[in-house]
């Protein structure tokens, strides 16, 4: 017998490419910064300007453009151009505008899950981001239910099982974060399967060791689940 009733998959770097298009808008961001600090500066600023406005602006795009606004304002003392300020703006509309570059095998296995499993996308972000990148995936049709969810905390599972009506042992999350698709639901109950991606934000960046003697299997890559059965 199948163990899970539902399987949960995060979207960021688990179906699609997102971490790098950060990192390369980093480096544009931090050589228009360069005549006021180091890039070395500049990094740190930016990364606790973000974890200070979390609670604000949530995550996405958005929310880091209007970091990186801020964070130019700061380290610059105010001095930042108006020029400067619109390339920033321009950034984070490039963003918003690039492919969505699916990771490797994602059709091939989504296909094949759905005739056996009920798949959902368990993911965090901007509303309006988040939904403009599945329906340019082609994605939709494997799934469910779609949860935007505004973090990936215990409460917020557990409040995502009850409206599916299931139990925790009757959940797998597959995702690329050991802190936010991994922990959580190994906390309350659930199982999960971690795939790395090659590129992390750092505050998503935790150990092995915060799984304590909690089990969960890692993969290298998604299509690596197909070889799993039953999940």
């Amino acid at each position: 017998m199948k163990k899970s009733k539902v399987i949960g998959l995060d979207a960021d770097d688990t179906l699609w490419v997102n971490e790098p298009y950060y990192r390369e808008t980093e480096k544009e961001f931090f050589k228009l910064l360069n005549p006021y600090v180091s890039e070395k500066t500049a990094f740190e600023a930016l990364f606790n300007i973000e974890m200070q406005n979390l609670n604000q602006y949530g995550y996405g795009i958005k929310s880091f453009t209007l970091s990186m606004i801020e964070t130019a304002i700061r380290v610059s003392e105010g001095k930042i151009s108006q020029g400067i300020i619109s390339q920033i703006i321009n950034l984070g509309k490039k963003m918003i505008a690039k492919p969505v570059v699916l990771l490797e095998g994602v059709n091939e296995v989504l296909s094949e899950l759905c005739d056996a499993y009920k798949l959902i996308i368990v993911t965090k972000g901007d509303l309006l981001d988040q939904e403009r990148k599945l329906q340019k995936s082609g994605l939709s049709k494997y799934f469910h239910h779609i949860e935007i969810m505004s973090e990936k905390k215990e409460e917020n599972y557990n409040a995502l099982l009850k409206h599916l009506d299931i139990n925790a042992k009757e959940f797998l999350m597959i995702g690329n974060s050991l802190k936010s698709d991994i922990l959580p639901v190994l906390n309350i109950g659930g199982r999960a399967i971690h795939i790395p991606f090659h590129t992390t934000w750092i505050y998503e960046d935790v150990k092995k060791e915060h799984a304590g003697n909690k089990k969960y299997l890692e993969l290298k890559s998604l299509k690596d689940i197909l070889g799993v059965k039953p999940l």
